[in-house]
C-alpha cells in the first residue's frame, strides 16, 4: 500500500472523517503533517497543492486532495485501486 500523507488540523471535523474513511479502507498509516503546529508546514503545503484548507491528502505522489474530494474517489470507485497500486 502506498504511503498516506494528510496536512491536518487537530479539531478539523473533515480531517477526522476523512481519516475514518481512510481507517474503513483498510489504511493503517497516515503521516501527519499538522499545520497548527508549525506553519511553515501550512506553507509548504499551499505551494504543493494551491490549496489553503485542511484536509489535503495525498496517496503516494498523488494528491487527492480534501475530504469531500476523497469521498467523491471512493464513491466513483477509485480510492480502492490507488491504495491498492505498489509502494511509492
Amino acid at each position: 500500500m502506498p504511503a498516506v500523507t494528510m496536512y491536518t488540523t487537530q479539531v478539523c471535523p473533515y480531517c477526522i472523517r476523512a481519516k475514518q474513511l481512510l481507517a474503513q479502507r483498510g489504511v493503517a498509516r497516515i503521516d501527519e503533517i499538522r499545520v497548527d503546529l508549525d506553519p511553515a508546514q501550512r506553507d509548504t503545503m499551499i505551494e504543493r497543492t494551491g490549496r489553503r484548507t485542511v484536509p489535503q491528502i495525498f496517496i503516494g505522489d498523488t494528491h487527492v486532495g480534501g475530504c469531500d474530494d476523497l469521498v467523491a474517489l471512493d464513491q466513483r470507485g477509485g480510492l480502492m485501486p490507488l491504495l491498492q497500486d505498489s509502494p511509492a
